[in-house]
């Protein structure tokens, strides 16, 4: 096998045991190890735990080191390198971006895939998944920043029937990580902004947290209920639906325990 190449490793959604067989033959045989944790992290992750796993040192890179790129592409020029991130690696643009310019630099490149909070969240809740549109993302406003774009894609996804998987801001360097309640109260702010009737605390909307772990949460209610509960640890998720079918209202049900009386206004409508 050829030395010069970059292996892009999902490791999955919340430990190390989440990671494939064929990811950890990889990362047990390659030289190098660089990981990032700042697009999405593993909850259940000990880093410790993972380096005995496989037999290497990790070195976690920070934003700008991941962006830049060059010591990650100038260390696969010369050895084998695996670039290890939670859920899939090439849901991030910083990913394919890196890939681009491995590629250009003549150096080969291996992607093995990990599950990924795109498909597991809709899994979980079992709404359908062809059923999604545009994902967006809520992030922490900031004094002068409080971005509208998300309201904008939930618009649009439920003006043709579409449900809006919303993913929460992930600050890793200040270990602060977006609760499913401060994502909901962000919304409704966004409503009276917008005042488009887009969204109440009337309609439902999905939660999920610490989706791969051996208890994750999945709730469903209207959002005046869920404003009222805590959801634990982090990750967590969010899912605006659109159209429902009577079988999605059925799992929402049985599977995220949305009322009775919720299910059948909503078979009404």
């Amino acid at each position: 096998m050829t030395k010069k190449i970059l292996y892009f490793i999902g490791l999955g959604l919340y430990d190390d045991t989440d990671m494939s067989i064929k990811a950890q033959e990889i990362l047990a045989d390659v030289d190098v190890v660089f990981a990032e944790f700042y697009t999405s992290m593993l909850p259940g992750l000990d880093i410790p735990s993972l380096e005995q796993r496989i037999g290497k040192k990790i070195t976690v890179l920070p934003r700008e080191s991941t962006e830049q790129g060059d010591r990650i592409l100038d260390a696969a020029t010369q050895q084998k390198v695996a670039f290890i991130t939670g859920g899939d690696s090439m849901t991030a643009t910083t990913h394919v971006d890196l890939r681009i310019r491995a590629i250009q630099q003549g150096i080969h490149t291996e992607i093995i895939h990990g599950t990924s909070i795109l498909t597991a969240v809709p899994t979980l809740l079992g709404l359908q998944h062809y059923k999604f549109g545009r994902t967006t993302t809520f992030a922490y406003p900031e004094e002068g920043y409080f971005p509208m774009s998300p309201y904008e894609v939930i618009m649009s996804n439920k003006k043709i029937g579409l449900h809006t998987l919303v993913l929460l801001d992930i600050q890793a360097d200040k270990k602060r990580y977006m609760t499913a309640t401060e994502g909901l109260k962000l919304l409704m702010e966004m409503e009276q902004h917008k005042q488009q009737g887009i969204i109440s605390k009337e309609d439902i909307a999905c939660v999920v947290a610490r989706a791969g772990s051996k208890e994750p949460t999945i709730r469903a209610d209207n959002i005046a209920q869920l404003l009222t509960e805590s959801f634990g640890l982090p990750l967590h998720s969010i899912v605006i639906p659109g159209r429902l079918h009577f079988m999605e209202l059925a799992a929402l049900r049985v599977l995220a325990g949305l009322p009775a009386s919720l299910e059948k206004k909503f078979q009404k409508l």
